[in-house]
């Protein structure tokens, strides 16, 4: 039996990446920018679209479009729980959005929309340094790109 294997690689050289990233919450949510811009340079990546759009609904729209010519793109967004059921129908539907936009069109999404229950929780997940969830959003994107380039 002869057996292949595919792992990514850490190497954004040559790899177009797409960004689509909610206004909503942007304290939170320019911060995970700022670490997934940060950790795209770091690993070599040229080109990088950045789409902003007014809120987490809006992200599938933006992404739908990005897919097309771009190897993967990252999704950046804050839910935060509030006092109604609105944060759960948002939270839900963006998810369903993301997941079913990768997988219809075969381009990776790394999905960086927090859904928290308070802004503490945010605020943790979006500081600089190696637990900002922009940045981690990225590294999948570039490793994703390249295990499907490999497959």
């Amino acid at each position: 039996m002869r057996l292949r294997e595919i792992e990514g690689s850490a190497d954004g050289s040559g790899l177009r990446i797409g960004i689509a990233v909610s206004t909503f919450n942007e304290t939170i949510t320019g911060a995970l920018l700022d670490g997934a811009v940060d950790a795209l340079e770091g690993a070599g990546v040229e080109e990088c679209t950045v789409v902003r759009v007014p809120g987490a609904l809006e992200l599938g729209t933006a992404i739908q479009r990005l897919v097309a010519d771009h190897d993967a793109v990252i999704a950046i967004g804050a839910v935060i729980e509030g006092e109604t059921d609105h944060y759960e129908h948002v939270a839900s539907q963006t998810s369903v959005a993301i997941t079913e936009l990768a997988l219809s069109s075969g381009v990776p999404i790394a999905n960086a929309v927090l859904t928290v229950r308070e802004l503490g929780h945010a605020l943790d997940r979006s500081l600089p340094g190696p637990g900002n969830k922009g940045a981690e959003a990225a590294r999948a994107a570039i490793e994703m790109a390249n295990i499907l380039k490999g497959i």
